[in-house]
């Protein structure tokens, strides 16, 4: 790309524009001076971020908007990434739609519903919420209180026709103003009496029906008394679903965030009147180098920059103060109306909720890295790297990996997973029940490994149709351990002839290091790639599946019954034995004639239990 000429880019705030050979914009930015920001991309490209120089070298041209203000740009910024959605920008890899509840205020008779997607003119929105379920089961609960209508226009319509009303009427969870139940003057005041409780503001409510509780009470309309209770207990429950985090003048939103090098992870918790109201999470692909600072500006303008259902807080906690702050106060400030600050809480309840919301960053990213395993571009990659890493012949579209569990040296078990393709292939996991001294896990494994590799050698020999459950060889044999469990693996394979023809590496648990035979150093493997990330799940993987395996021999075995092995004594036999006797000690005291007397116990069955209890010490 060329460089503009010198003194034609102007010392102003603006935002500026890359684009490729085709005239697509690939990157956009914002600056408080034009000029100073763009000479920072035509410095030699071996300076700068990979990811960085890539932009600038795939671009042909550089174009520029000037504005007035650092805040303007900011805003146009936005505006250009939402409309071209640049390759280079940080942009939203989740890009699910969250459920809120929207009330449809341009209705003659507004509606409560449960909705996503595009927000429409008319309605009004509150939320977003984690899951639908939770405001579905709040919207149930507050129809008692505020029952306003949840039916379609054509439901409407047709009880309006019939001159009937619905059953949610009978169950008095809807006023029925299909059949003029209801006033419009009276409706409209409920519809605002529900907004302004999901606002956060619940105390007049609950005062209300308190009062009206009393006075029925006190006027001894019991039955009346009764359905306000109801009532009351449905708006606490659902106030109890809104966590309460301060006090009742608190507007906050809290921004919690986790990252590594490409991706974040952002979750936010929106507090009115000291109540949570709404939480939204996201995740960001970085695409460029982007510090801290620059990666919560970035989840600035991802949540402000269209207006949030619930309105703009008085204060944003973050665990970062963003890239030049006073720009984003400002421009919160002037969306609000009145007063933003952004700043990081120091202590108390503040502090804790932060803490909180970060964790929730957490669990989220982590389960965006589970969940991109089964993206099969990341899978080809990973594979190829491990063939690549791994100086292997072929990519290892087969990976078995093999680890031991036992307790002090009792229930030894093997078990066996497969990758195929770079996902689990449940069917053709295998478990081992092992004898070998205890506390020996090199024998463990070494018996494990030669009754599975033996079989395939066995199978080998056999026509295609005959061949049993171990017929295919792994492209990789992966062993959980370091260099002693590597040096079993290939001690197996010389034995069994298959050196040549199965590729073996061992990955250690401390420091995840990857050995391979000969090599007294590990491989080499870039943490946070997805060739390390595979054999880590895989790894993961057969330990659960081992564990999962020796906690039911260990359990199968404490639990073993005298009663067992008595021919005719069943499971449910047996059950109905203990039940009826008082337990195992009574069936072990009890003589013959008890139970020869059970009527749904055979005489020979009876007579089998006395002999095997009292043959028993």
């Amino acid at each position: 790309m060329d460089r503009p000429e010198p003194g034609t880019i102007p010392d102003t705030p603006g935002s500026y524009q890359f684009k490729d050979a085709q005239g697509r914009i690939i990157y956009v930015g914002k600056a408080k001076s034009l000029r100073q920001r763009l000479s920072n991309y035509f410095q030699n490209p071996r300076g700068m971020h990979p990811r960085t120089a890539q932009m600038v070298a795939t671009a042909e041209t550089v174009e520029w908007i000037q504005v007035r203000n650092e805040v303007e740009a900011l805003m146009l910024e936005y505006s250009l990434i939402k409309q071209h959605r640049p390759r280079f920008n940080v942009r939203l890899v989740d890009d699910k739609s969250y459920p809120f509840l929207a009330v449809t205020l341009g209705d003659e008779w507004p509606r409560a519903t449960v909705t996503r997607g595009m927000r429409k003119k008319g309605s009004r929105y509150f939320g977003p919420y984690a899951h639908a379920y939770a405001i579905r089961e709040t919207l149930d609960e507050l129809l008692r209180t505020f029952p306003i209508r949840t039916c379609s226009d054509h439901k409407l319509r047709h009880h309006q026709r019939v001159g009937k009303p619905c059953l949610l009427f009978h169950i008095e969870k809807c006023a029925g103003p299909c059949v003029g139940e209801i006033t419009p003057q009276a409706y409209s005041g409920l519809v605002t009496e529900f907004m302004e409780f999901l606002e956060g503001d619940v105390e007049p409510v609950l005062q209300r029906l308190e009062t009206e509780m009393a006075t029925a009470a006190a006027a001894m309309e019991f039955e009346q008394a009764a359905r306000t209770r109801d009532r009351l207990a449905a708006v606490r429950r659902a106030v109890e679903r809104q966590q309460m985090v301060g006090d009742t003048t608190e507007d906050v939103d809290i921004i919690g965030v986790h990252e590594d090098d490409l991706e974040a992870a952002a979750q936010i918790f929106f507090v009115r009147r000291g109540r949570v109201v709404g939480r939204l999470g996201f995740i960001l692909d970085k695409v460029m180098d982007l510090n801290p600072a620059q990666t919560m500006a970035a989840v600035l303008e991802q949540v402000y920059g269209d207006p949030p259902a619930v309105g703009y807080p008085k204060s944003v906690l973050v665990p970062t103060i963003p890239e030049d702050p006073s720009i984003y106060e400002e421009w919160l400030t002037a969306q609000r109306g009145s007063r933003v600050e952004i700043r990081i809480p120091q202590r108390g309840t503040k502090r804790e909720l932060a803490e909180t919301v970060k964790k929730n960053a957490v669990d989220a990213f982590q389960r965006h890295r589970l969940k991109r395993a089964a993206d099969h571009n990341s899978r080809a990659k990973a594979l190829n790297d491990l063939e690549q890493y791994l100086s292997l012949p072929v990519a290892p579209l087969r990976i078995e990996c093999y680890d031991m569990s036992h307790l002090q040296g009792t229930d030894y078990v093997g078990s066996m997973v497969v990758l195929e393709d770079g996902l689990p292939r449940k069917s053709e996991y295998r478990r081992f029940k092992v004898n070998v001294p205890q506390n020996d896990d090199f024998a463990a494994m070494e018996e494990v490994l030669t009754r599975r590799f033996a079989a395939y050698v066995a199978d080998k020999e056999l026509p295609i149709a005959e061949r049993g459950r171990f017929a295919y060889p792994p492209q990789l044999l992966l062993v959980d351990g370091g260099k002693g469990q590597l040096s079993v693996a290939v001690r197996v394979l010389e034995q069994l002839g298959l050196t040549d023809e199965i590729p073996v590496a061992s990955l250690a648990k401390q420091f995840e290091e990857v050995f391979l035979p000969g090599n007294s150093q590990p491989v080499s493997i870039p943490r946070g790639s997805e060739a390390l990330f595979m054999l880590q799940r895989i790894r993961d993987e057969s330990h659960r599946f081992a564990i999962s395996f020796h906690r039911e021999r260990r359990d199968k075995r404490m639990t073993a019954s005298v009663l067992d092995g008595i021919a005719g004594l069943g499971p449910k036999r047996k059950e109905r034995l203990i039940k009826e006797l008082g337990g195992i000690r009574a069936v072990k005291a009890a003589e013959l004639q008890e139970f020869t007397s059970l009527t749904w116990l055979p005489h020979d069955v009876a007579q089998a239990v006395y002999e095997k209890l009292r043959s028993t010490p």
